[in-house]
C-alpha cells in the first residue's frame, strides 16, 4: 500500500461523502517502527503527524525525529507528566486522568489539547468513557482551565462494515451534539468508512509500511 496510496484512498472517500480532503488529517502510527522506516515511509512524503501508543517509545523517537507527535494509546496517570511533549492526546479515557493532566498543565503553565476516548462498542477490555458518561465528562473537562477538549476518539470492535460504520457515525453525532470539531477514528482496515462518516483524524499504521 504505502502512504501515497492511503492519501489517495482518503481523497476518494472524501469525494464519495462530499467532503473536502483538507478536513482529514492522516496520523501515521509508528508503533514498533524504526526511525529509518519512519523517515523512508512517512516523512519522505511530507510533514505528517506521528502517532505513538506508548509514551516511552515516543520519547526515544523524539530524540531523532522532528515531528508533530500525537499520543494515540492509553496514558497511565504516572506518565501524565510527559503529556506536554505531545501536540494532541487522543486517549483521555477517565476523569482521574483528566485531573492528573490538569495538574500537569497547571504546573507547566501550558494548556494541553485532548480528545475524549469513547468506548462505543462497550467492550470491557477497551478504555474510554461509555456514551452515558459523556455529558459529565465533557462538562467536567471543559471546566479544567489547563485542558482544551477538541473532540472525541473511538476504537470500534473488530467486524464487518455493518458493525464498524455505525460506531463511526455515532461518534460523529456525539461530537456534533457537544460542539466538538474533531473526531479521531479509523485505522488501517477501516479508515475509508471513518472518513465517509466524518473522521477528521485517521490513525493509520500498518498500511503505510506495507511494500
Amino acid at each position: 500500500m504505502g502512504l501515497p496510496q492511503v492519501l489517495e484512498r482518503i481523497e476518494r472517500a472524501c469525494r464519495r461523502a462530499g467532503r473536502d480532503p483538507k478536513e482529514v488529517r492522516l496520523v501515521a502510527v509508528t508503533k514498533g517502527r524504526s526511525v529509518e522506516e519512519i523517515q523512508a515511509k512517512v516523512l519522505a512524503h511530507g510533514a505528517f503527524p506521528l502517532g505513538e501508543s506508548r509514551v516511552q517509545e515516543a520519547l526515544k523517537k523524539m530524540e531523532n525525529l522532528q515531528a508533530e507527535w500525537h499520543l494515540v494509546g492509553p496514558l497511565q496517570r504516572n506518565k501524565a507528566k510527559f503529556a506536554p511533549r505531545f501536540a494532541l492526546v487522543h486517549s483521555l479515557d477517565s476523569l482521574r486522568l483528566a485531573e492528573a493532566l490538569e495538574r500537569v498543565g497547571e504546573r507547566e503553565g501550558v494548556r494541553l489539547r485532548v480528545l475524549l476516548e469513547v468506548n462505543l462498542g462497550r467492550e470491557p477490555q477497551k478504555h474510554g468513557f461509555l456514551e452515558e458518561e459523556l455529558p459529565e465528562a465533557v462538562a467536567r473537562v471543559r471546566e479544567m482551565p489547563h485542558l482544551e477538549v477538541l473532540g472525541l476518539m473511538t476504537v470500534p470492535p473488530l467486524g464487518p462494515e455493518g458493525v464498524v460504520r455505525p460506531i463511526f457515525r455515532r461518534l460523529s453525532e456525539l461530537a456534533d451534539r457537544y460542539g466538538l470539531p474533531e473526531r479521531s477514528m479509523g485505522m488501517s482496515d477501516d479508515y475509508e468508512w471513518a472518513v465517509e462518516e466524518g473522521a477528521t483524524f485517521v490513525r493509520v499504521g500498518r498500511a503505510l509500511f506495507v511494500d
